[in-house]
């Protein structure tokens, strides 16, 4: 069920142990060969997938598509706001949700700059909502065991604009690709001390603060987006959303 489609005689008489669903994402460069939108097209093509799968178990929100970019800012056309506005602004329409008396929220995350205050955010909304469920899920550690078999790249082969990025558009979205300007890149470029590197499914022993310009090399990609496919991209899919469903049921 899509929140904005309903009346609000419609939302007045709904269960209110129907999971709510809220997409975060960002408006940012995604290197030469993808578009701004590709957070965004991400989250919500996973909550229109479980959705469909799950029509009247679900209720989701209007998407909140631009986030905490502001690494990307030396990038044209990347769009940020400020880890505070993020929290207030997303913390607003949560707290809304909860208001009007549903008793689990979850937030699906695409963009990594979005983390870390979504964890805050949900912090606070949690000690201030006893007895909701309230959950910050992201795409790719909500299903990390499962994509671990998807790749392809060595470690650093997934990051920005990378395999599983590529990937996914080339599933959702293949219209937006610029496929004659994928980089091709070794895997594990990444520049900064050992210590300190990563990718989507395994972390670094500690964080380094840096641009994307700096961490990408200049041209706005981490990773190996040279390897992507888009039977990946399906694969992705479908791990992802078996595990955002699986989280679903067991808040309903």
């Amino acid at each position: 069920m899509i929140w904005a489609d309903l009346t609000s005689a419609e939302l007045e008489t709904m269960d209110r142990s129907v999971p709510v669903l809220l997409s975060v994402a960002a408006i940012e460069q995604h290197g030469p060969h993808l578009p701004l939108s590709t957070d965004a097209v991400i989250g919500q093509r996973f909550l229109s997938l479980i959705e469909a799968q799950m029509p009247d178990e679900v209720l989701i929100l209007p998407q909140v598509a631009v986030g905490c970019s502001e690494h990307h800012m030396d990038f044209a056309g990347s769009l940020s706001v400020s880890h505070r506005s993020f929290a207030l602004y997303v913390g607003d329409i949560l707290r809304s949700v909860l208001r009007h008396g549903f008793r689990s929220v979850i937030v699906l995350n695409s963009h990594g700059g979005n983390q870390a205050i979504g964890q805050v955010m949900l912090e606070d909304l949690g000690a201030a909502h006893p007895g909701r469920s309230l959950a910050f899920l992201t795409w790719w550690r909500l299903a990390a065991p499962e994509l671990a078999g998807i790749r392809s790249s060595a470690r650093g082969g997934l990051g920005h604009a990378c395999e599983f990025e590529t990937s996914l558009m080339m599933s959702a979205a293949p219209g937006t690709l610029r496929a004659d300007l994928i980089p091709h890149h070794d895997d594990g470029r990444d520049p900064a001390p050992h210590w300190a590197q990563e990718d989507m499914l395994e972390a670094g022993r500690g964080v380094l603060h840096r641009t994307m310009r700096v961490k990408s090399g200049g041209d706005g990609v981490v990773g190996a987006p040279h390897l992507a496919t888009a039977a990946k991209g399906g694969a992705i899919e479908s791990a992802v959303v078996a595990q955002l469903a699986h989280v679903i049921r067991s808040l309903s």
